[in-house]
């Protein structure tokens, strides 16, 4: 039978709950989700401590009594493994930024778009089991096979599965996981103006710890990206609160870019991750030249420095990992830029960024026939223009 998860939301308008009753009915009658309510943080942690079947809260920042970011601080000492969501004003950076800092999963904007909140809600069910199940099974686990599935499985959860597009430009990202788990991750963040935060990491190490050390790094990634236009001051926030607990010495090598669907403007900055490659409308290619930058996590403090480009119509731009071009042959040659850069030669790119991106994967799967798959290929593509 499919599980009831309890949700509480936290607000302090009459409204919400009758709202929320009314759109989320059908979801409320076929039993995947119960839905209670509570005015302020206060109201939600006598509730908390009541039932101890709630899955997610879903709350407002601004409340009387207590807010919903002195909230998020205290959830953990009632069950550290409730995933919260914050709801705000859409012009409210600030304070959600301050959110996801301090351990909110996700977040929606008011006024609500109920089809944002069901993906944001199906997402954080998603990954919320996939963590129950780490944790009931790490006593258990009996190899290191069996710790590495798990990883893949939860980096999987938090991947994007819907993705942005319009008449002037689409966005399609992939993971295929390695059988050892080398933390790729990807992320597609809506900001205001018709603008999009994309992200493509790669975070040393395997196993559990580089999965749960990604985790911690997507979040406090979409969470700068919240309070800033400026990918250099996103990555130097990012860097700066990942040294400060990092006893385990991990990094995560990034690229963070703001894409302007409307110009096609594209500003980046660099975490010591692999050049983006730049498919002309001829099928022309090129990999761009990259503003100085470090990887994540190794040192306290760095100046990193943004890059600016505009895409032209029908241009692709395509941000990738080393699981790309470090895909190794049966002869131990790697597959390398060269190669990537020839899948494009004299031909104009599929018009669909989907495509673009499976042609990709294609062309490393048959160079690599033969070869177990050493490390995740991951890739994040932009197409701007109209599609043909």
């Amino acid at each position: 039978m499919q599980k009831l998860h309890r949700i509480l939301v936290v607000d302090d308008e009459p409204d919400v709950e009758p709202l929320v009753l009314q759109r989320m009915r059908r979801e409320i009658r076929r039993g995947e989700y119960e839905f209670l309510f509570a005015g302020n943080g206060v109201e939600a942690l006598d509730k908390l401590g009541e039932d101890r079947e709630i899955d997610i809260v879903l709350s407002d920042i601004n409340m009387p009594e207590m807010d919903g970011l002195t909230l998020l601080q205290q959830i953990p000492a009632v069950d550290p493994n409730i995933r919260s969501v914050i709801v705000s004003a859409y012009g409210d950076m600030k304070n959600i930024r301050a959110a996801m800092n301090r351990g909110a999963f996700d977040f929606v904007t008011k006024p609500i778009d109920f089809n944002d909140l069901r993906i944001t809600i199906e997402r954080t069910i998603k990954h919320l089991e996939l963590w129950r199940e780490a944790l009931a099974s790490r006593d258990k686990l009996v190899s290191i096979q069996n710790e590495l599935v798990l990883a893949n499985r939860m980096q999987q959860s938090i991947l994007p599965d819907v993705f942005p597009s319009g008449e002037k430009f689409q966005i399609y990202g992939s993971m295929e996981p390695a059988r050892d788990v080398g933390g790729d991750f990807f992320d597609i963040i809506r900001l205001d103006h018709g603008r999009f935060g994309l992200a493509i990491a790669d975070v040393s190490d395997k196993g559990v710890p580089a999965a749960l050390f990604m985790m911690s790094s997507r979040t406090l990634l979409k969470g700068a990206a919240i309070g800033t236009a400026e990918p250099k001051k996103v990555l130097a926030e990012v860097n700066s609160l990942l040294d400060e607990d990092n006893e385990a010495g991990m990094f995560v090598t990034l690229i963070y870019a703001v894409f302007d669907s409307e110009t096609g403007n594209i500003s980046f900055a660099n975490g010591g991750h692999n050049p983006p490659m730049l498919i002309r409308s001829d099928g022309s290619t090129e990999f761009l030249q990259m503003p100085d930058g470090i990887a994540l996590g190794m040192v306290d403090s760095f100046d990193f420095e943004d890059k600016h480009i505009r895409l032209a119509e029908g241009d692709v731009l395509v941000f990738y990992t080393d699981g790309v071009t470090e895909a190794m042959n049966s002869d131990n040659e790697l597959y390398g830029t060269e190669r990537l850069a020839r899948i494009f030669d004299d031909a104009s790119p599929d018009g669909d960024v989907e495509a673009i991106i499976n042609r990709i994967f294609e062309s490393v799967h048959h160079f690599s026939s033969g070869i177990s798959q050493s490390d995740d290929i991951t890739c994040l593509a932009i197409r701007y223009g109209r599609t043909p």
